[in-house]
């Protein structure tokens, strides 16, 4: 399976998770699971742009209109 981490929470987040779990009939692990996956992919994500942005901008592409045109 994996490891187990334990994470505190507010009495609200606590309350808010409990309800959602059991609205989308789905475990409390499995929404932290897939909430700590989307940020860290974000976190790559921006990671990643911030690396490749001196590139672009040196290449003329300043916005994402600039990217999309240059994907066409």
């Amino acid at each position: 399976m994996g490891d187990t981490v334990t994470v505190r929470l507010s009495a609200r987040l606590k309350d808010e998770l409990e309800r959602l779990a059991r609205d989308e009939k789905t475990s409390k692990s499995d929404i932290i699971r897939d909430a700590v996956a989307r940020h860290l992919a974000v976190r790559r994500f921006r990671a990643l742009r911030a690396s490749v942005l001196p590139f672009a901008e040196a290449q003329g592409i300043l916005t994402d209109e600039d990217v999309l045109k240059a994907l066409s």
